[in-house]
């Protein structure tokens, strides 16, 4: 039988999100305008994305939450949503993991971590899995404690994990998150790329892992750095595709092909309520379009066109739309049927400029 469908693992949370006036200097206040509460982390917002997208896919979940309120929330909206979260375990050791997270006008966003259950998601968790899903996904490496871990065969669990689930004949995939300076940056994140089909990253991370400087002096991006770290990172070993994303567009590479610059829509600050999942959503529809073995060109695009309409919202999934409806969107911009926007904002963002 042909494998179908997403398996995502790794950070599981409530996000708490605020949207204030601005980010005031230390000492002072700042006003809260509105706020929401709603599930966050890489599996999630990827996984609920996908189901918004009303893709026809089978998905499912893994990860660990407490036994809480926040972990019923988790566990009601996978079920609301149809996706499969049998493998989300509970426990009363710790909290479900949570983030408060500041948006300010314009949408950038600011997040104040509490790791809780996440920091005990470990390879037991993957134990006796068979599932026939295509793609594995995990995000985000360097916030799971046991799983970044040392391993001295494969120089960390979560290296470890990958190669066990390439091996049972997944295609897998991998996400890290935006942490600047960590002592382990590289050693952990290093040992995962060759048991990797697909990274899907953004311009921070690349150079962070890299050591290039993927902007100049202007804080402008350097597209033949951008390349350089692309290629870098298909050299330690992803085997498929490497995409690095940022505001202005996305670079994607494949073995033995020229790499491919797509730039980004544009969108409005009045349109932008919040940039919380951008990321996630970009990834979503790159790996839609990974998993329909679409051209990449097409691929990236799908992902700014998820990015975009992830934009329109304080949280990570309620601007989502069906796919055939987003779509439609982006082609009546195209084509010049709606008004160009002005400005570039959030990860991977898009809004009614031509990308070809």
């Amino acid at each position: 039988m042909e494998r179908q469908g997403i398996l995502a693992a790794g950070n599981m949370l409530v996000d708490h999100v605020h949207n204030i006036s601005d980010w005031p200097r230390p000492g002072w206040l700042s006003e809260i305008t509105r706020s929401e509460k709603s599930t966050g982390g890489s599996p999630l917002n990827v996984l609920l994305t996908l189901a918004k997208m009303k893709v026809s896919l089978p998905l499912a979940a893994i990860g660990l939450v407490g036994e809480d309120s926040d972990g019923d929330l988790i566990c009601r909206i996978l079920d609301a949503h149809g996706v499969d979260n049998r493998r989300v375990r509970r426990t009363a050791l710790e909290r479900t993991s949570m983030s408060q997270v500041m948006t300010e006008p314009g949408g950038q966003r600011t997040f104040f971590y509490a790791p809780g259950a996440n920091r005990r998601l470990d390879l037991d968790a993957f134990a006796g899995l068979n599932t026939r899903h295509r793609i594995f996904h995990l995000g985000y490496l360097l916030l799971l404690e046991r799983l970044d871990s040392a391993d001295e065969r494969y120089g960390t669990r979560s290296a470890r994990l990958l190669a066990a689930m390439q091996r049972q004949g997944y295609l897998t995939s991998l996400d890290l998150v935006s942490r600047q300076g960590g002592p382990h940056y590289r050693e952990q994140v290093l040992p995962a790329l060759r048991w990797l089909d697909y990274l899907i990253i953004n311009e921070l991370e690349a150079g962070e892992f890299t050591g290039l400087a993927l902007r100049d002096e202007r804080g402008g991006l350097v597209e033949a750095i951008v390349a350089e770290a692309a290629d870098q990172l298909q050299r330690l070993g992803v085997r498929r595709r490497v995409v690095i994303h940022a505001p202005e567009g996305a670079w994607g590479q494949e073995p033995g092909q020229p790499g491919l610059w797509l730039p980004s829509w544009r969108l409005s600050a009045r349109r932008i309520v919040g940039s919380v999942g951008a990321g996630d959503a970009f990834c979503a529809g790159v790996l839609y379009g990974s998993h329909q073995c679409w051209p990449l060109a097409e691929t990236l695009r799908l992902g700014h066109t998820c990015a975009n309409f992830c934009l329109r919202a304080a949280n990570a999934i309620d601007g989502i739309r069906p796919l055939a409806a987003m779509q439609a969107e982006m082609a009546r911009c195209a084509s010049g049927d709606a008004a160009g926007e002005e400005r570039r904002a959030g990860p991977g963002d898009v809004g009614c400029e031509n990308i070809a």
